[in-house]
């Protein structure tokens, strides 16, 4: 694992600063280590989208500061996904040549992901949506009734599925097992609905 540590810089503590002081919407997030900080609504939206990325372990904001003679860069994220680490920014990034280089020099690849590859397609709604409940807790009788039903039936509608919440707001109760990775609906195709299909997730 690498080791990602501030550097002393006048503009790294400006960077910081800024972000720590406007808040971005949703407010909760689910994989997030350390405190969530944004610099800009894109790098809240790619937040968003990280947490619903089957493929991401978890992710920090604002995580180190990459320097180059005397030039020093934050980049929104740092994302782990199994053993592999990378730097993220949200838009095209400041375009410094030695990003690349300087991210290489603590185990990391570098990358910025554009505008369109965030906020293009449903993903983004959907993820929003979910994670209004990212603080929820579904209780442990309503996930074995859902879980039950769906080894029972392979998969049911969002509709049908809030039949088994008793014990919680139905569709919150469905939205964090989805979060917590329990159930899978399918996130690209269309906004979530009473007729979107839930499967159980299958590791």
């Amino acid at each position: 694992m690498i080791s990602l540590t501030y550097q002393p810089n006048e503009a790294v503590e400006v960077a910081l600063s800024r972000a720590q002081s406007n808040p971005f919407l949703p407010r909760g997030t689910v994989r997030c280590q350390g405190p969530p900080a944004f610099r800009t609504q894109l790098a809240r939206d790619l937040g968003c989208l990280l947490d619903v990325d089957d493929e991401v372990d978890a992710w920090s904001c604002l995580p180190a500061a990459l320097t180059s003679e005397g030039d020093a860069h934050i980049p929104d994220f740092l994302i782990k996904r199994g053993r592999r680490h990378t730097l993220v920014d949200a838009g095209p990034g400041p375009g410094h040549p030695w990003l690349c280089s300087a991210a290489r020099e603590r185990g990391s690849d570098y990358q910025a992901w554009p505008k369109s590859a965030i906020r293009d397609g449903v993903r983004l709604s959907n993820a929003k949506d979910l994670l209004i409940y990212a603080r929820w807790e579904c209780p442990l009788g309503d996930r074995i009734r859902l879980l039950g039903a769906l080894d029972e039936a392979g998969s049911l509608s969002v509709g049908e599925c809030l039949a088994a919440f008793r014990e919680t707001r139905p569709m919150a109760g469905l939205a964090s097992l989805v979060l917590q990775r329990f159930v899978e609906v399918e996130l690209d195709q269309a906004r979530i609905g009473p007729e979107t299909a839930v499967r159980r997730r299958r590791d």
